[in-house]
């Protein structure tokens, strides 16, 4: 990887990103304390599709690469779980099937999330309910549980933390994260660089190759051009 490319540079901003993200969540559990619910095997969080960024697709791409390295049959379980993920979710996908970007409508994209409510994300691994990727979980799956404050906005905590805690003692363990807006300009820089703007799944990330987030292998045409009418491949 050449230290000027796009690739370099977007690498040490997360790695940055997810430094400041793990040291506020820190915080964060210090202050709940046992009020926190979050454990292995606590899957509340894991079920049904959720909109990850760019720069979370990116990361997740890298680790699965890592992995397939490392553990090649491990991998390829994940990807199979992504095909077979897709396989139901895409032909009512609300957004491109080529690229994986969910089209900005944010009520076709609740439909869509209510209809596949209980569809697992493909990192979940079955037997022990824990993330196969866990270091290179996207940020929402990293903030959700405490109350925090992102981009902004308060988000409340985890409908299972808190419980029975009044609302002074919930803002009392509230922190911010990312203050200094790392992840948007990352975001930025990943978008200008794949020419690609949106979000997308977590299935789509995984299993689409290439996807826009390939600085390098960009506009190369998708396996899955035919995902909704159930033409998936291995």
């Amino acid at each position: 990887m050449v230290a000027s490319s796009p690739e370099h540079r977007i690498g040490k901003g997360d790695e940055l990103l997810l430094r400041v993200l793990s040291e506020a969540l820190e915080e964060a559990a210090r202050r709940a304390g046992p009020r926190l619910a979050c454990r292995i095997g606590c899957i509340e969080c894991c079920i049904g599709p959720f909109p990850i960024t760019l720069l979370d697709a990116w990361r997740l791409r890298n680790a699965l690469r890592d992995l397939a390295a490392r553990d090649p049959e491990r991998a390829a379980r994940i990807r199979r779980r992504a095909l077979d993920s897709l396989a139901r979710l895409a032909p009512d996908f609300p957004g491109d099937l080529r690229s994986g970007i969910l089209h900005p409508d944010a009520t076709a994209e609740e439909a869509f999330a209510t209809r596949h409510e209980s569809e697992p994300c493909p990192l979940l691994e079955p037997e022990s309910g824990a993330c196969e990727l866990y270091d290179a979980r996207p940020v929402s799956c990293r903030t959700f549980g405490p109350p925090v404050r992102l981009a902004g906005e308060n988000l409340p905590p985890c409908r299972l933390c808190f419980q029975d805690s009044p609302a002074e003692e919930i803002e009392a363990c509230r922190v911010e994260i990312d203050p200094d807006g790392v992840e948007e300009a990352l975001l930025l820089e990943l978008e200008q660089a794949v020419e690609t703007r949106g979000e997308t799944i977590v299935a789509f990330a995984l299993a689409l190759e290439p996807f826009p987030t390939d600085v390098l292998v960009r506009n190369q045409p998708s396996p899955l051009s035919d995902a909704a009418h159930g033409s998936l491949g291995p």
